[in-house]
């Protein structure tokens, strides 16, 4: 048995992990490396393996830094299983063909440049036929459903308390005759995220892979959120001012959206107009509806008991069309406009940050995650003068950031869960998916507690198990 780090390594793009057993490839995630851009095409489009080496595939859950290469994986002559929970494969279904809509139109700009150079045509790293394509191949498993993946290998899923249908991997391999388990967690969510169930905790494995995207930092209480979004919004209104908020289509715009609701119901907000500006979050929130079986008790009691649809009710709007989006802009009273993508690097959400980011009436409310070098991690970091669309805009708009929100564990919020792990049993823990800074101090941790065999992976790096 051997396992190998392809992505997500000292990083938190990327996620692609090899395990071998018996000369089977099973691949954990393939996603997208997000980053500076050309370092992002080169490592994206040369995978680091022959895709047709790769016997079955399992997707941990349907964010594009874990799922948005599979469409270049199976266009390189991958003819496997990709095995997810139901709610993943309906989720993929959107992002990877949202995705491959970026991929075509950021290639057809991009050679509208090289044409003026004289330079040839830049290739999209896949296309619509791709995606589409890429779908069939899913194979889609209930929670707690074992499905065996190879002649040695079986995997379970259970719920990461991530986003909607994101799991945990639990791998059964009978090695030689001997049984071994390793245990991947994909991203591990949090206890008590608005709207799906908390992350499952598992006790018995040989082999631990972890995510460490806030190892050396805590988060913000859960239950302190809708107070915040309360005092952040009734400032803003107090200044006649607009609320944007960059937020990933998947979980946290239908988490927001929620909160806003109830703040709405129980009197606590003024009435205001709020906009969900984004063809994908329209798309996915459609998906969740689909998916009550990941709802926790208070959101199914919701749903289900008291007939309400939280994510649809009459003060919120769901804005489709590119004319419609416009429009916003021309809005000149307080309203909430909730848009794509999270990390600030595509979407519509540049459009609104452009056209309101100079206005000290308006607030930029940061609700997620956002990784070294993109534009959102700038807005975090209240850089003077912005760039958006090439143009240096100054940032005089208020910026609150609200890691409350986050649907990542925080570093208590790791290493409680970790603490459950039969320490005697295990043999070997991996770090993945956090910048160096994070995964140190999260190893640092893990080390005091008395965990041994604590390794954070380079890129490329091999172990034998």
């Amino acid at each position: 048995m051997e396992l190998q780090f392809f992505g997500a390594a000292q990083t938190v793009t990327g996620s692609m992990h090899l395990l071998t057993v018996n000369g089977k490839k099973i691949l954990l995630d393939c996603g997208l490396y997000q980053g500076k851009r050309y370092e992002a095409i080169e490592k994206n489009k040369n995978l680091p393996f022959a895709p047709t080496s790769i016997d079955v595939l399992v997707l941990s859950h349907a964010h594009i830094d874990h799922s948005g290469n599979l469409p270049l994986l199976v266009k390189g002559g991958f003819k496997g299983d990709i095995v997810c929970t139901h709610a993943t494969q309906d989720l993929a279904s959107v992002m990877l063909r949202d995705s491959a809509h970026i991929q075509e139109k950021d290639a057809e700009f991009a050679s509208k440049i090289n044409a003026k150079k004289g330079l040839p045509p830049f290739e999209p790293l896949y296309v619509m036929a791709d995606a589409e394509a890429c779908m069939s191949q899913f194979v889609g498993i209930g929670y707690e459903r074992p499905f065996q993946l190879t002649p040695e290998v079986r995997v379970t899923f259970v719920d990461a308390g991530h986003i909607l249908g994101s799991a945990i991997a639990i791998l059964d391999i009978n090695h030689n005759g001997e049984e071994k388990r390793l245990v991947y967690t994909g991203d591990l969510g949090r206890n008590d995220l608005p709207i799906i169930k908390d992350p499952v905790r598992v006790k018995e494995t040989d082999y631990f892979i972890t995510e460490s995207t806030y190892g050396n930092r805590e988060h913000e209480p859960i239950h302190d959120m809708k107070a915040q979004v309360k005092r952040v919004v009734s400032e803003t209104i107090g200044r006649g001012g607009k609320i944007i908020v960059p937020a990933f289509s998947v979980g946290r715009t239908q988490e927001l959206v929620y909160v806003l609701h109830e703040l709405l119901n129980e009197g606590q907000l003024p009435e205001i107009p709020i906009y969900v500006d984004s063809p994908l979050s329209v798309n996915i929130t459609e998906v969740f509806r689909r998916h009550a079986e990941c709802f926790d008790e208070e959101t199914r009691e919701a749903f289900l008991n008291d007939h309400q649809d939280p994510f649809g009710f009459y003060r919120l709007r769901y804005v489709r069309h590119v004319e419609e989006s416009r429009k916003l802009n021309e809005l000149n009273e307080p309203c909430i406009i909730i848009s794509a993508s999270g990390m600030c690097e595509a979407g519509r959400i540049l459009h609104h940050l452009r056209n309101n980011i100079q206005d000290t009436r308006n607030t930029i409310l940061v609700v997620g995650y956002m990784a070294e070098n993109t534009l959102g991690r700038r807005i975090v970091e209240r850089r003077d003068m912005i760039k958006i669309f090439g143009e240096s805009l100054p940032l005089r708009a208020h910026v609150e950031i609200m890691d409350g929100f986050s649907a990542h564990a925080g570093r208590s919020e790791l290493l409680n869960y970790f603490d459950q792990l039969d320490k005697k049993r295990l043999n070997q823990v991996f770090i993945v998916h956090g910048e160096p800074s994070s995964s140190e101090a999260l190893a640092q941790a893990m080390q005091d507690k008395g965990f041994a065999n604590v390794a954070i992976p380079q890129r490329g790096q091999s172990f034998k198990l």
